[in-house]
């Protein structure tokens, strides 16, 4: 699968307003603030992506699960389960 974004971008500092409590907890805990803010910022960019797909192609999707509903799928008559 190809990647929604170029893995090898630069990095960039930016400005961030989190919890100080998470903050201190997440250090404590020996995590890696900037990795764990990117994998959620990831996360999160896939996840809207696919609400996007998703809205812009509802009336394809509608149309093929009309379609199935009264047609089936191919494999109907060859399945054994």
């Amino acid at each position: 699968m190809q990647p929604l974004y170029n893995l090898d971008a630069p990095k960039r500092p930016v400005n961030l307003s989190l919890n100080g409590d998470l903050v201190s907890l997440g250090k404590e805990l020996g995590l890696n603030l900037s990795g764990v803010a990117e994998e959620a910022l990831a996360y999160a960019v896939r996840s809207r992506l696919a609400e996007q797909w998703a809205d812009e192609n509802q009336d394809a999707i509608g149309a093929y699960n009309r379609r199935i509903e009264t047609a089936g799928v191919f494999s109907d008559g060859l399945r054994s389960f």
